[in-house]
């Protein structure tokens, strides 16, 4: 799950009363269908930091709750305000996330692409792929925490 660490990082989950924050403003329906359909409380996810120095992923969070109607469709002034979407047809869903740990080493997107032989299908290092949330396969989730010199 991507992040701008400037808007919101892994710190600053760390810092929310109980580690726990909404994922909010997510605007694509694959990501929106992904919570909704696949993402389960106490899956796990990375926290990768995007459009910063060192892009790349940062840490660990879970997912501690389903999906739910995100309220910030229906705030007008809001920037994640979707005047499309109305509250009898919310279009917008979201998830909390809960701080699981930050990495002493994080894994950069150049590490990651380094490792594409290793990482072959995981789509952050797929050319075009703009998706702030993304699937990843045991295998890769493995790879990545080894990169990390982490426990999966």
């Amino acid at each position: 799950m991507k992040s701008e660490p400037d808007t919101f990082s892994i710190d600053d989950l760390a810092a929310r009363p109980n580690r726990i924050e909404p994922w909010d403003g997510v605007r694509n329906y694959q990501v929106r269908n992904m919570f909704r359909d696949q993402m389960k409380v106490g899956d796990t996810a990375f926290f990768y930091h995007s459009n910063c120095e060192v892009p790349g992923i940062y840490g660990v969070m879970t997912i501690a709750s389903p999906a739910y109607i995100d309220p910030t469709q229906f705030e007008q002034g809001h920037h994640h305000y979707d005047p499309k979407s109305r509250p009898d047809q919310p279009r917008w869903l979201l998830v909390d996330v809960k701080y699981r740990r930050k990495w002493k080493r994080p894994v950069s997107l150049a590490t990651l692409k380094d490792n594409a032989d290793a990482l072959a299908g995981l789509q952050v290092i797929a050319k075009g792929n703009r998706l702030s949330v993304m699937p990843v396969r045991p295998e890769h989730w493995a790879a990545i925490c080894a990169l990390a010199g982490e426990k999966p």
